[in-house]
């Protein structure tokens, strides 16, 4: 018998339709699409705009879309979606139609957890030329707020298609320093107990391996850490990153990153302990959200991602069977060139490397 594989969690972001906040913010209509049609080519060579093959410019309202990258994920590897969930206290959601009819209509009949994107919005984050004007703030009204927002969570924990470790239901959190989490995590696992559940499998996101034992004594069960530009800690010296810097904040001109060369600091030492679940990615491009100051990775193909992911999974494989955990960033995240969709340049080239990869283990 084969050991058991890793499990790929790929995030999902539900931002492809509209919303009337998203109406009044940037025009009517406006959903992901709009930034990822407008993107330039910036410089010789830069895949830019990104156009989708097999599922086209979807609108995440219809269950024949969300039936399609269900079929798609499930048949090249990927074990469930992470929806990104939004809530900014006092009951207020944003984005949260796909995800509430995935919930009450059973289908697609696919894996999934939630991810809390625990964040206030700033209008810089979605359309370039963006200030920091706040859109929607991020707040936490008290005990009362935390009993809606797991009553809420619970019909999802509940759901026989919920991701779970040790049989208990995994909640991501990105963005822990804003709040006291370690008192958040304390109330929902006493409402978990409560109500009928083992407790919650709490999964922190960090951008520092530093902040990992820290985390751990807040109460999470497992850290992903994010190591998306790790390499400027190693490749670049002082004086490159300082030229960098005044290049993108100055000039304008974003930070040009070789996928190629830097792919290996996508992990660490760190992804070795079974509280750390690593993560994989099979681009990055910010430009279309931010114009010419964004991250952009070049020269990534899937001959390049199925090394990277060949390198995560063989990370992975040496820990214990109920710690292979690995964060797929992302399915879905068009404006920032980080998705496996179909595209017309690669077609279904990442999700055949992923699946590649994943039967090569054995």
């Amino acid at each position: 018998m084969s050991a058991q594989k890793p499990r790929i969690i790929a995030f999902y972001l539900p931002q492809f339709h509209p919303i009337p906040e998203n109406d009044l913010w940037w025009g009517k209509g406006f959903t992901e699409w709009t930034n990822v049609g407008k993107a330039k080519s910036l410089f010789r060579g830069h895949n830019q705009p990104r156009v989708p093959a097999d599922l086209g410019y979807y609108d995440l309202r219809l269950p024949e879309s969300r039936e399609a990258q269900a079929d798609l994920a499930r048949a090249y590897g990927v074990e469930g979606f992470c929806y990104w969930h939004y809530w900014f206290g006092n009951g207020k959601r944003l984005l949260e139609r796909p995800f509430n009819e995935v919930l009450e209509s059973g289908k697609p009949d696919f894996p999934f957890c939630l991810g809390w994107a625990n964040h206030s919005w700033e209008d810089k984050q979605f359309k370039k030329g963006g200030t920091n004007k706040m859109l929607i703030k991020q707040e936490y009204p008290g005990d009362e707020d935390y009993r809606q927002h797991f009553a809420f969570a619970f019909k999802a924990f509940t759901d026989p298609r919920y991701m779970r470790v040790d049989d208990k239901p995994i909640f991501f959190i990105h963005g822990t320093k804003d709040f006291d989490v370690n008192y958040f995590i304390r109330f929902w696992q006493q409402l978990a107990i409560e109500n009928g559940l083992r407790g919650i499998h709490f999964v922190a996101n960090s951008h520092d391996e530093r902040d990992i034992d820290t985390l751990m004594a807040k109460g999470f069960d497992a850290v992903n850490v994010v190591r998306l530009f790790h390499f400027m800690k190693h490749e670049y010296t002082l004086l490159e990153r300082m030229l960098t810097k005044f290049s993108r904040l100055y000039l304008k001109r974003g930070r040009i990153v070789d996928y190629r060369k830097y792919y290996k600091y996508f992990i660490g030492p760190e992804d070795k302990r079974p509280d750390c679940y690593p993560s994989i990615f099979p681009n990055w491009d910010h430009s279309p959200r931010s114009g010419r100051g964004g991250h952009i990775f070049t020269h990534s193909s899937p001959a390049v991602f199925k090394k990277h992911v060949k390198q995560v999974l063989a990370l992975a494989m040496e820990k214990p069977a109920s710690s292979r955990l690995i964060f797929l960033r992302s399915w879905n995240e068009w404006a920032e060139g980080n998705y496996m969709e179909p595209d017309l340049k690669f077609g279904r080239g990442y999700l055949e490397a992923l699946k590649e990869a994943l039967d090569e283990l054995g």
